[in-house]
C-alpha cells in the first residue's frame, strides 16, 4: 500500500511541478495578488479632498481652516466663494466634503454664542463618508476645547481617549494581510485539486487510475499530499513577507498556526475533491471552484464583518473553513490568541474537511462501478 500511494504522490508532484504554466501558476499569481492587495486593498480613508466656504472671515474661522489644513487625511483643499459653488463639486465628485462657516461665526464664539457649523457629505460613498464625518467631528471638538480654554471656560465634562488593543496605530494592513494567506490559499488549493480529476478525466488517466490497484480511498490521499504540501509551502512564503516586508508583528505560536493552516488546507483541499470528482471537465470544476470562491470570501468576514449579516446567514457561514481560518490567523499575528481559542475554530475546520473528504471518496465509489 505504501508503495503505490508513494507512487502515485510522486506522479502528482512531478504532475504540477514538471509543468512550465503549472509552476508559473503556483509562484507568479499567489505572490503578484499577495504584493497588490497588500498595498492597495484597504478601507483606510486617505487623501480626501473637501472643499470650504468660509462665509464669517473672523479668527475662529481661518482657525478652523487652518485645522483641516493642518490634518494629515485632507490633501486637497479647495476655498469656494458661495452656496452655487456646492451642488457642482459634489456632483462631479470633485470633494466629498464641504465644510460651511457660517456669517458671525467668530462673533458668536466671542459672545459665548452657539457656533454652528455646516457640514456636507457625499452620501453616494456612505462609508469614506461615515469616516470622515468622524475625523471633522475630532477636529471641531478639539478646537471647542481650546476655545474654551482661550476664554477661560470650564472645559468639555469629558473627554474621550481611544486607546487600540493588538493595533494601536490602526494600519489596515495588519488585518489585510494575514487574511490574504487564506483567501489566497484558497484559490490556491482549489485550482490544483478541483482541475487534477478532471484533467485527467479529460486526458484519459483517470481510467487507468481506476483500474490500478490502488483504492479510491488511496486516490485521494495521493491527490491530498501533494496539494497540502504546495499550499504549506506558499503559507511559509506568505508569513515571511507578511514578518519581514510588510513588517506585521508576530505574537502567537508557530506550531497554532501550521495546525489551523493544516486543517484549513485539509478543508479546502477536500472542498476541491468534491468539486472535481463531480465535475466531468475542467471548464465545469473551473466554475464549480469560481462559485465556491466567491460566496466564501464575501461571507468569511474578510470585506464586512460576519456579526453584521442577518442570523440565518451567520448561521451559513460556519460551514465555511475561511470564516474559521481568518479568526485563527488574525488571532494568532496580533493578539497571541490562546490554545483553547484557537481549537474552538480548529474542530470545524477538521469536520468540514472530514465530510468534504469523505464525500469525496464516496464518490469515487460510485464513478468505480
Amino acid at each position: 500500500m505504501h508503495g503505490r500511494l508513494m507512487a502515485l504522490i510522486v506522479k502528482e508532484l512531478v504532475t504540477i511541478l514538471r509543468d512550465r504554466r503549472s509552476r508559473m501558476v503556483l509562484i507568479g499569481p499567489p505572490l503578484f495578488q499577495l504584493f497588490l492587495f497588500g498595498f492597495a486593498a484597504t478601507l483606510e480613508v486617505k487623501n480626501v479632498s473637501l472643499a470650504i466656504l468660509d462665509q464669517d472671515h473672523g479668527y475662529w474661522a481661518r482657525e478652523l481652516t487652518r485645522r483641516f489644513a493642518g490634518a494629515p487625511i485632507f490633501t486637497t483643499i479647495r476655498s469656494i466663494p458661495g452656496m452655487a459653488d456646492i451642488r457642482p463639486l459634489i456632483d462631479r465628485q470633485k470633494v466629498i466634503l464641504v465644510v460651511n462657516i457660517p456669517q458671525h461665526f467668530s462673533a458668536d464664539i466671542k459672545a459665548g454664542r452657539p457656533a454652528k457649523v455646516q457640514v456636507i457629505l457625499d452620501g453616494r460613498r456612505s462609508n469614506a463618508s461615515q469616516i470622515v464625518q468622524g475625523y471633522v467631528a475630532v477636529i471641531v471638538q478639539n478646537l471647542d476645547r481650546d476655545i474654551a480654554r482661550a476664554q477661560g471656560l470650564p472645559p468639555p465634562p469629558s473627554v474621550i481617549v481611544a486607546r487600540n488593543w493588538f493595533n494601536p496605530n490602526l494600519i489596515y494592513r495588519w488585518f489585510t494581510v494575514p487574511n490574504l494567506i487564506g483567501t489566497i490559499g484558497m484559490v490556491l488549493g482549489l485550482s490544483v485539486t478541483a482541475l487534477s480529476i478532471a484533467r485527467e478525466r479529460e486526458i484519459g488517466t483517470f481510467d487507468q487510475l481506476l483500474v490500478s490497484p490502488l483504492t479510491p480511498t488511496e486516490i485521494i490521499i495521493g491527490k491530498t499530499i501533494p496539494s497540502l504540501l504546495v499550499g504549506l509551502l506558499n503559507g511559509t512564503v506568505f508569513l515571511l513577507i507578511s514578518k519581514f516586508l510588510f513588517e506585521i508583528p508576530f505574537t502567537g505560536s508557530l506550531l497554532l498556526l501550521y495546525a489551523g493552516l493544516t486543517l484549513y488546507l485539509l478543508a479546502v483541499i477536500g472542498i476541491g475533491l468534491f468539486i472535481s470528482a463531480l465535475a466531468q471537465t475542467q471548464q465545469q470544476a473551473f466554475l464549480g471552484s469560481f462559485v465556491f470562491i466567491a460566496p466564501a470570501i464575501l461571507l468569511s468576514g474578510f470585506a464586512s464583518p460576519v456579526e453584521n449579516m442577518p442570523d440565518w446567514l451567520q448561521t451559513f457561514t460556519l460551514i465555511n473553513p475561511l470564516r474559521h481560518f481568518i479568526v485563527i490567523v488574525n488571532g494568532l499575528f496580533t493578539k497571541d490568541m490562546p490554545f483553547e481559542t484557537v481549537l474552538t475554530n480548529a474542530w470545524p475546520l477538521a469536520l468540514i474537511a472530514l465530510v468534504t473528504m469523505t464525500s469525496a471518496v464516496w464518490l469515487f465509489h460510485r464513478s468505480m462501478k
